[in-house]
């Protein structure tokens, strides 16, 4: 069937003039908080020799990941909020689509990697700097990159398949599959359950995952030290929190039938524009090393 939309109206968090005042304002705010945030780890890091580690490697990679998650939906949001009819082309709609996947998928897996890390340096602790190396960062960075464009692909190609002859009001503040599903001019059904188990099945997986290795980590704590404990229980629940403020409200969008609610605009907010702006507090203000590096770097800039 052939395609005859070329561009869509989104309609956003809200329709009411004023509430979409205020949603400019605090994103605005959120916004540029979460790029501040994610490039002062970038960059603390980077310059910082006592960062040298691979747990700040990965959370180098998390920050950019981040920071491109949110640059992919939330300055449309912020745009759009001030905007009488916010519309998208059709072909930036499929680019902010496999964006916003291509950088979810990176962030899911970095998560991944970094719980391996975790579990090396605190189960294995003798033969950490063996097993996690410069290499071995390395080829997970690169693995978490190809997952990434797998699923990305996954994610346009199915969009690109679906034919739009006529309505082309998107529900939601961004191109996403699901609300894309609901204009497609042809039976979805069968898509609705590919998208379930593409989708889904890796939010449910990679959580099952990471919740598993952090009880394993917490479970072998027992025969450490006091101060041992202390410092990886600290760094365990920082992890914890970053991966349920992520994957619960995920999980909750695609790993369910396909049935889409009005409520899921605004779960998608806590993990395309919460947990980018959140990583970036939860990892200094719970981090001495980190909060240490980055008194160092503004004394240096000062001077």
């Amino acid at each position: 069937m052939k395609n005859n939309v070329t561009e869509f109206i989104l309609l956003g968090l809200t329709q009411d003039p004023v509430t979409k005042k205020i949603i400019f304002v605090i994103f605005l705010v959120f916004y540029t908080a979460t790029m501040v945030g994610n490039l002062l780890i970038i960059l603390t890091v980077k310059t910082s020799p006592t960062l040298g580690s691979p747990m700040y490697f990965f959370l180098t990679y998390l920050s950019f990941a981040d920071f491109s998650y949110s640059s992919n939906t939330t300055p449309k949001l912020i745009v759009d909020s001030l905007s009488k009819k916010p519309t998208i082309s059709f072909d930036e709609c499929m680019i902010q689509l496999v964006a916003s996947h291509f950088f979810g998928c990176m962030e899911v897996l970095i998560l991944v990697a970094m719980a391996y890390d975790r579990y090396v340096a605190i189960c294995k602790p003798l033969y950490y700097t063996v097993i996690m190396n410069q290499k071995t960062c390395g080829n997970l960075v690169m693995l978490t990159v190809i997952g990434a464009i797998l699923h990305s692909f996954t994610q346009i190609f199915i969009a690109l398949s679906l034919p739009f002859c006529g309505p082309n009001v998107i529900d939601h503040y961004f191109c996403d599959l699901q609300p894309l599903l609901q204009l497609a001019c042809t039976d979805t059904y069968v898509i609705k359950i590919i998208v379930l188990f593409n989708s889904g099945i890796l939010c449910m997986m990679t959580f099952a995952i990471l919740m598993t290795s952090y009880f394993v980590i917490l479970y072998s704590l027992r025969n450490h030290s006091a101060e041992g404990k202390r410092k990886a229980l600290s760094t365990c629940t920082t992890h914890i929190i970053v991966v349920i403020i992520f994957f619960v409200p995920c999980i909750f969008i695609y790993a369910r039938p396909p049935v889409n609610f009005p409520v899921d605009k605004l779960v998608s907010v806590f993990y395309t524009i919460g947990t980018p702006l959140l990583n970036p507090l939860i990892y200094t203000l719970r981090n001495a090393e980190v909060k240490t590096a980055m008194k160092k770097l503004w004394s240096k800039r000062v001077s």
